[in-house]
């Protein structure tokens, strides 16, 4: 058994706090092989920078430092999104850890105190993790505490060397370590959280007498060991937390124990994800207890899902509100706000804007924008609804456009309450059809509709008879129309005599 420092050492407070945070993420990141700096590629609806730099917002930190090199504009701009109190600090040679974290300090001169040293790529790690390792280093009086972990196979990673007392005495790599030394399984998980006076002087004194000729920061540890420092080293209850990420296996590998993670913590909190295997939920989502996400479902952005609603199967959900009892199946919705009771799908299309009133239901094939839809009323399929306020009670028949685009502007349409849309009508805005209208079928409403009438806007029917014979013959049409017109005969009736239209002859 190693000797460690439990998580019992820690203080009562979850978060204790520190002067500083300093997170290194000047990397090159080549083994992404992508036009994107490693610590910006996501998982989880944040970037791998953003997960390490909620770990440690809970710390309270008086100053936040970000070391940038690699894609520092791109770094800096998601910074300025994510965490705008953050310092930047830029590497402009990339010489390793050690002179990263040098880097930092020099920057805030006058921070004292304890200072926490994350690197960016770490998006596993726990807020939890990082308070517990900051109280035990308060609680055992370190100059500088490491975070450890033991994991199944240290291949590759650098081993702790603890004395007698469970004291970190050095960091050694795994090509410089004794057999004895590559049996440990305790690695370095390369968060410190150490005096800032104390890390300033050894930064100073580190060299560059390794393989990479860089200045390491692994080297501050032997450096406050011989000067008769204490040296702790707190273990990771979970050796997961401590996982960084090189190339897209693991990031994908980092996603899905991220999303594991994720969503274990809702089933514990009594939600129902029936197929965990094809169900992502972003870290930035909230999922009411009773609620249940069907298979294929995506919650994306800062969607939340209330209590009794059911999402999916095969639904993708950005920035939507879904209220309680409220269903969505098979569809796409993206900043929308989905009502108490209210139904979407299957294979609808709710964008940006869009907001269902209790009960409101929004049926197959339909695509909304910007649109209203009121209590209890309906656009059951095949439509689209942009630009518009739909009042309670309302039906839109199948096929209905709401024509909101004159090729410049865009234009509302108001439909009132307990209106009927008849099937196949152009809603040409603006326009206003008033409370308790309707429209015919086929109509394209171009002036507003008074309430209780109704509009008709379409022309007169006309029927060209024998067309088909003249212009279509020897065609299975004309066979067809003819065989009709020998049973017509037979029957003495006139089959071009259709009520309410015009035939001619």
């Amino acid at each position: 058994m190693i000797a460690q420092e439990s998580s019992a050492a820690a203080p009562s407070s979850p978060f204790p706090a520190v002067a500083g945070v300093v997170v290194l993420a000047a990397g090159q990141g080549t083994r992404m092989r992508s036009a994107t700096p490693k610590v910006l590629h996501t998982l989880g609806g944040r970037s791998l920078l953003g997960h390490v730099l909620a770990a440690a917002e809970p710390l309270s930190a008086g100053a936040t430092v970000v070391v940038v090199g690699a894609g520092r504009a791109l770094v800096e701009e998601h910074l300025a999104q994510v965490a705008p109190a953050a310092l930047p600090v830029v590497q402009e040679q990339q010489r390793g850890s050690g002179h990263a974290a040098a880097v930092a300090l020099e920057a805030v001169p006058d921070l004292e105190g304890p200072v926490l040293i994350l690197n960016g790529d770490a998006p596993l790690l726990r807020a939890a993790t990082v308070a517990a390792l900051v109280g035990a280093h308060h609680a055992a009086g370190s100059t500088l505490t490491v975070l450890t972990a033991e994991v199944d196979d240290p291949t590759g990673l650098g081993r702790i060397v603890r004395g007698a007392d469970g004291a970190v005495r050095a960091i050694v790599e795994e090509r410089d370590a004794t057999p004895e030394q590559r049996e440990n399984r305790e690695i370095n998980a390369g968060v410190y959280v150490g005096d800032a006076a104390a890390l300033r002087r050894a930064l100073a004194r580190i060299g560059t007498d390794n393989d990479q000729g860089e200045l390491y920061l692994t080297d501050v540890v032997g450096l406050l060991v011989g000067d008769g420092a204490p040296v702790g080293g707190f273990v990771a209850q979970d050796p997961d937390d401590v996982l960084g990420c090189n190339d897209r296996r693991e990031l994908a590998a980092r996603r899905r124990t991220l999303n594991d993670r994720v969503l274990d913590e809702l089933m514990r909190s009594g939600v129902t994800v029936v197929d965990p295997q094809t169900t992502w939920v972003d870290v930035t989502v909230t999922v009411a207890a009773d609620a249940v996400l069907e298979p294929g479902t995506q919650l994306q952005g800062a969607t939340s899902v209330a209590a009794g609603a059911v999402v999916g199967p095969d639904t993708t959900l950005l920035d939507t509100e879904v209220e309680e009892r409220a269903t969505v199946v098979r569809s796409h919705v993206l900043g929308a706000v989905v009502g108490p009771e209210a139904s979407v799908g299957p294979f609808s299309y709710l964008r940006p804007g869009t907001r269902l009133a209790r009960g409101a239901k929004v049926g197959a094939f339909v695509e909304t924008k910007n649109a209203e839809v009121g209590e209890g009323s309906k656009v059951p399929h095949l439509s689209y609804v942009g630009d518009a306020t739909i009042g309670r009670g309302a039906n839109i028949g199948a096929a209905t456009v709401f024509v909101n685009y004159d090729g410049v502007a865009k234009h509302h349409t108001t439909v009132g309450d307990h209106v009927r849309i008849g099937s196949d009508t152009m809603l040409v805005a603006p326009v206003t059809v008033g409370d308790g209208a309707y429209t015919a079928a086929g109509s394209v409403i171009t002036s507003d509709v008074p309430p209780g009438a109704m509009a008709v806007a379409r022309a007169h029917q006309r029927n060209v008879g024998g067309w088909v014979r003249r212009r279509r013959p020897g065609t299975p049409a004309a066979e067809a129309a003819e065989a009709a017109q020998r049973r017509a005969d037979a029957a003495g009736t006139d089959p071009s005599e259709v009520s309410g239209a015009d035939t001619e002859k």
